[in-house]
């Protein structure tokens, strides 16, 4: 059942039993598929919606050299191609990060479940507008933050959403990314990032222990990266203006199963 994409796209429309029964017949035939595999490439036709449901992603941009910018990061819940709306060739890629259960939705089947489904349109329309919102987010986080300010900002980023479907504990969540993975997120060097982690970590606003990332206090952490969550379109922001990420611990938080975490 795909309970994280419900939780996502029930927090955009008011969902009916027979909505979520349309959403898991959509995903029913996932696969898993290995780290380091394309599921979209760059000047390829895109003919289908990708339902992340088990696992991270990336949209990538690459050039010829090797160098990669890494846009965006598809948690479970998220979806990726929108042939929809822009059919034809897409021009990015989406790369997976670790192993991934992820099912391939073709466009005009997606269509049809959204025409007869109210709720499954509007949540897939604003789902696809805060994607837009938080790309626009991480262009302004790289046009004009710090290496500090974008490393905490993008910290926060992530927390957020991943809680928003059930996949934090109280004060933290599994990261599998490396320094590399996110120096060509924020566009600095992989030096500076372990630099930029350790006075993170120093000031007490971070813990980073094999592939969990902890958040002592997340208000401290986001006056630092100067974040504000009314872009991801969720509720109210994680934590208060308590320490804690979560209120109460949800029981599904994330396994590590086989994830690569950032090394120190």
């Amino acid at each position: 059942m795909p309970h994280h994409l419900i939780r996502k796209f029930g927090r955009y429309a008011r969902l009916s039993p027979d909505d979520e029964a349309v959403l898991g017949r959509l995903v029913r035939d996932a696969d898993w598929i290995g780290p380091d595999h394309d599921l979209l490439r760059e000047d390829a036709a895109a003919k289908a919606v990708w339902a992340i449901l088990e696992g991270w992603a990336c949209a990538y941009k690459q050039l010829e050299d090797g160098r990669r910018q890494i846009t965006a990061y598809l948690m479970p819940g998220d979806l990726c191609g929108t042939p929809i709306v822009f059919p034809g060739i897409v021009n990015y890629s989406v790369g997976t990060l670790t192993p991934v259960r992820a099912a391939r939705i073709p466009g005009p089947i997606l269509l049809s479940a959204m025409d007869g489904h109210p709720p499954i349109m509007r949540a897939v329309w604003l789902d696809m507008l805060a994607t837009s919102a938080i790309q626009r987010e991480w262009t302004a986080n790289i046009g004009f933050r710090t290496a500090k300010e974008r490393i905490a900002h993008l910290f926060c980023d992530i927390v957020s959403r991943l809680r928003a479907v059930g996949l934090t504990d109280h004060d933290g969540c599994i990261l599998p990314l490396t320094q590399e993975d996110l120096g060509e997120t924020v566009g600095i060097s992989t030096v500076h990032v372990n630099r930029t982690l350790q006075d993170l970590r120093q000031a007490g606003l971070i813990t980073l222990r094999r592939q969990r990332l902890g958040i002592p206090d997340f208000a401290a952490l986001r006056q630092v990266a100067r974040f504000d969550d009314v872009y991801l379109c969720q509720r109210p922001s994680v934590g208060g203006e308590h320490g804690g990420i979560d209120e109460k611990p949800d029981a599904d938080v994330i396994a590590g199963s086989g994830m690569m975490g950032i090394t120190m």
